[in-house]
């Protein structure tokens, strides 16, 4: 089952919706966090990559934080714990060459544009990410694997020809 997520911006409509203002209450103040559910419910995380409401998918995780180390904003061994295998070595050779920065004095921060992946095996997917540096795009892959303490780590990393 292949699926995609878009992070590109949607269009907006022309104008909004009537909304009611309470004149009591200030203009500041969030609006309430939704419940949290009851502890004796246990959500299964080996389902998809998609968790409880309110929590970043893994898939979304792991592209964020790849792309900060692939573009040389955080170090290697900020991912360490989060890699298993091979992953670490192949991450940090990639990482020496920095594959996803922009050359420039006034280099333009790479952002995560669209995520999809690929559900390889029971716990297991596999993920890739277009990544946009101005009008430039790149592609990122990865393999995520769900561990016995139930936690995604990555397991492999490839980009794009640099």
């Amino acid at each position: 089952m292949n699926k995609v997520m878009s992070r590109t911006v949607q269009p907006r409509p022309r104008h909004r919706p009537p909304t009611r203002r309470d004149t009591r209450r200030p203009g500041g103040t969030p609006p309430r966090a939704a419940a949290r559910p009851a502890a004796g419910r246990a959500q299964s995380l080996r389902t998809a990559p998609g968790t409880a409401a309110g929590q970043p998918r893994p898939t979304d995780l792991f592209a964020d934080r790849l792309l900060a180390v692939l573009s040389g904003q955080r170090p290697v061994h900020w991912m360490l714990r989060h890699t298993a295998g091979r992953a670490y070595d192949d991450l940090a050779r990639l990482a020496e060459r920095v594959p996803l920065r922009t050359p420039g004095p006034r280099a333009i921060r790479p952002v995560v544009q669209d995520i999809g992946y690929y559900v390889a095996d029971e716990g297991a997917l596999e993920v890739f990410a277009r990544v946009a540096t101005g009008d430039r795009l790149r592609a990122m892959a990865f393999r995520l694997e769900l561990g016995e303490d139930l936690r995604w780590r990555c397991t492999a990393v490839e980009t794009g020809p640099v």
